[in-house]
Parts: structure tokens; C-alpha cells; sequence
């Protein structure tokens, strides 16, 4: 990971934080546990910040982005957990066909492998 991306990490997840507990403070959104949910949502925009667009990425990323969407829901009565889980298995599904395509690269360390000391 370079420099710039790891530079990100930190100023992103203060200013996700400081939005949460803004929106609680304000009356827009009591009751819900921010750190969760913005959390997730910044683990998997860090994906692709830090990783690219990738396979990998694709999946983890986004799913982790639609966790985050589905548990405000659940969290502000929108959505039973019974909901939450069947939908979040068929969005997994969904992305992981989404996947297949040639048209998305895999990850770098699937290309190429690192030396392992192997004798040349």
C-alpha cells in the first residue's frame, strides 16, 4: 500500500465518526449505533481506496457497503434482521457472479505470487 492511500485511512474514519455523532447530537438520526454502521461502510470504501477495482474488492467492498445500508435500516425499524440476512446471502451470490467477468481484473496478489525464497 503506498503512502497516499495509508494517508487516507485515518483523516477518513475521523470524519466518519465526527458524521455520526453529528447526525445523533442533531436529532437526525438518534438510536443508531454509528460506529457500526459507518464502519463498515468506511472498511469496504477503504477496500477500494487501498486495494483497487478488483474481484476481490467488488465482493467485499460493495458487500460490506450494503451491510452498512441495511443495518441503518434494520437499526431505525426499516428491516427485520430476518430480512437483512436472506438479502445480504442473495447480494453475496449476486456479486460474486458479478465477479466472474473477464472485464473485472483480479487482485494484484493473485497475478503475482510473491518469491518465496524458491531457488532460481
Amino acid at each position: 500500500m503506498s503512502a497516499d492511500k495509508k494517508s487516507l485511512i485515518v483523516p477518513v474514519i475521523i470524519i466518519t465518526v465526527g458524521t455520526g455523532w453529528l447526525l445523533t447530537t442533531l436529532g437526525i438520526a438518534p438510536g443508531i449505533n454509528w460506529v457500526w454502521t459507518l464502519g463498515i461502510a468506511v472498511a469496504g470504501v477503504l477496500m477500494f481506496i487501498v486495494s483497487g477495482w478488483n474481484k476481490m474488492t467488488v465482493v467485499g467492498g460493495t458487500l460490506l457497503i450494503v451491510a452498512s445500508c441495511l443495518s441503518l435500516l434494520r437499526q431505525t425499524d426499516r428491516l427485520s434482521l430476518d430480512t437483512e440476512v436472506p438479502i445480504l446471502v442473495i447480494v453475496l451470490g449476486v456479486l460474486l457472479l458479478i465477479a466472474r467477468s473477464r472485464a473485472i481484473p483480479a487482485p494484484d496478489w493473485v497475478l503475482d505470487p510473491p518469491d518465496l525464497g524458491a531457488p532460481k
